[in-house]
């Protein structure tokens, strides 16, 4: 089969970004002929007026379109697989395909149909405001910036009142079912949406829990809607508890000024560096604060037999099992945060107990054969039939 995967990369390289790179290396391992159409927001920086140019490529980017209607023709793919098209592809791409006569597939990473911001989260809190209309991203500077909040709010308004999504998807892939949820109560139509997690490398099993789990590890973006004021809080809590931070962040400077001395900051780690890290965890703890798609950061840590403590918010208890694989706590509270670390990081022999459950579970249905399959019938759902 002929796939034509499109994505926008991010101005730093996230786990979306890994998600997709997988995704192609799994498809093509299994005969498949794979294509990238790809855009990077690292352009934006290195381009004249490339903020403003973006604040209008986002909305409508006829350029775009011309563009990946030369990419079609070229490679003729049977199918389009899209992530991510904000801000230098944009939706403009999407009738092409229709007119062409190639279904397209579009996996959900966020919220972005739904909310422009993507998280579903205001400069308060979690925030569902926008169910009630786009221009609460602007009024409420959701994005922390006047004219990126409006660009967002105009794109979103722009997709939805032409109906770029609804009319030219043919299927869409939801990381879970709480975001399943959210897309039919915005009217997305419930039987095109499936469900498929994200799929992560197996990792050996470790040889048990030793001495050199000796902290409790987070990975991920160093992030306010990671929850990471309330890690630090939580941190302050148990003085006698090291945490080890491995990933990037805006501000690292600064973020490493404000962390408690017990709080280690690792920046990006990858590869042999990246499996040192969880050598050393005891227990991963993932306290965001926003609704998140699928962290993958939590199925391979329970590949690696690590429990998992995170918090009770959107779609995270689907992958963490309360008691089973790991701990639930209040999204936003430190003081629960610190008692369910503390609650494992002192009884090792339930962390061995859970981190086994977890490794089983994450085996049975992230595994990349486990993927594969289910992304296929997806393929062959929506190809024309003979």
């Amino acid at each position: 089969m002929r796939i034509c995967i499109v994505h926008n990369d991010y101005g730093i390289y996230s786990g979306e970004e890994a998600v997709v790179d997988q995704s192609a290396a799994v498809l093509r391992a299994r005969g498949h002929d794979v294509a990238f159409f790809r855009r990077s927001s690292r352009e934006i920086a290195q381009r004249r007026l490339g903020t403003i140019r973006a604040f209008f490529s986002g909305i409508a980017n006829p350029a775009s379109a011309r563009q990946f209607a030369r990419f079609l023709n070229a490679h003729r793919p049977d199918v389009v697989h899209i992530h991510n098209l904000y801000p230098l592809i944009s939706p403009s791409i999407l009738p092409v395909c229709r007119a062409m006569g190639v279904p397209v597939v579009m996996t959900i990473h966020n919220f972005r149909l739904i909310c422009p911001w993507g998280l579903f989260m205001s400069p308060q809190g979690v925030c569902e405001r926008c169910y009630g209309g786009e221009h609460w991203c602007f009024l409420l500077n959701c994005a922390g910036n006047r004219f990126k909040s409006l660009g967002y709010a105009l794109r979103n308004v722009w997709a939805r009142t032409r109906g770029l999504y609804k009319k030219h998807v043919s299927l869409y892939i939801a990381l879970n079912h709480f975001q399943k949820g959210k897309l039919v109560q915005a009217g997305y139509p419930e039987d095109r949406i499936h469900v498929i997690p994200n799929m992560v490398d197996a990792a050996p099993a470790p040889n048990g829990h030793s001495a050199l789990d000796r902290y409790v590890g987070f990975a991920g973006r160093l992030s306010e809607e990671k929850g990471i004021g309330v890690l630090f809080e939580a941190a302050r809590c148990l003085p006698r508890v090291s945490f080890h931070l491995a990933g990037n962040g805006r501000n690292l400077a600064e973020l490493g000024k404000s962390a408690p001395n017990n709080v280690r900051l690792l920046g990006h780690l990858h590869g042999e560096a990246f499996e040192d890290f969880f050598g050393g965890v005891r227990l991963l703890t993932f306290p965001s604060v926003c609704y998140e798609g699928f962290p993958t950061v939590l199925p391979q840590a329970m590949l690696r037999s690590k429990p998992v403590v995170c918090s009770r918010l959107g779609g995270l208890s689907e992958i963490v099992e309360d008691g089973r694989t790991g701990l639930l706590t209040e999204a936003g509270n430190p003081a629960d945060l610190a008692e369910k670390i503390e609650r494992l990081w002192s009884d090792p022999p339930q962390c061995h107990r859970m981190g086994a459950a977890g490794r089983e579970k994450a085996l049975r249905l992230y595994s990349a054969d486990a993927w594969y399959v289910r992304t296929l019938e997806c393929y062959q759902e929506i190809l024309p039939q003979p």
